[in-house]
């Protein structure tokens, strides 16, 4: 009977282990291009668990006239000056062993706004990050492209 119980917490761990490392493959550099802007965010995991993606490149930080870009539709006034490349888009992302998946939540800083949201990899280097209002049929897909580092 000890070797069974023995057998399970093993069993247990190693699977915990296994989805652990699942989780971090989200980790990383990734290229996004969404209409006319090309950047690069960075996914990382907090010191909570959870994931965020933070925008840390972009082709065209600035406006026409040179002036810098900012977060001017942030919601909180305070963000407002956030440089653009600065902006953080994934919120309190989650892993889902059993639907190999992240979800929490995007901002969209050309709106303004946020949705619920889930990223899933099509590819080792594919990632489709969906946000959404209410139910996922109702949002819109982008493709990630990791970045070997």
């Amino acid at each position: 009977m000890r070797q069974i119980a023995v057998f399970f917490t093993i069993m247990m761990l190693t699977l915990a282990s296994f989805a652990q490392g699942n989780a971090e493959k989200i980790c990383g550099t990734y290229l996004v291009i969404e209409k006319s802007e090309v950047s690069k965010v960075k996914v990382s995991r907090m010191s909570n668990g959870n994931f965020e993606g933070k925008i840390i490149w972009m082709q065209n930080p600035n406006f026409e006239d040179g002036s810098p870009k900012t977060d001017v539709k942030n919601p909180d006034p305070s963000k407002r000056n956030t440089p653009a490349d600065k902006i953080v888009l994934l919120h309190n992302f989650k892993y889902n062993a059993s639907d190999d998946e992240w979800s929490g939540e995007i901002y969209n800083p050309v709106e303004g706004d946020m949705y619920k949201a889930y990223a899933k990899f099509e590819t080792s280097k594919k990632l489709k990050v969906r946000g959404y209002v209410g139910l996922p049929i109702f949002g819109r897909s982008m493709y990630w492209i990791k970045l070997d580092e």
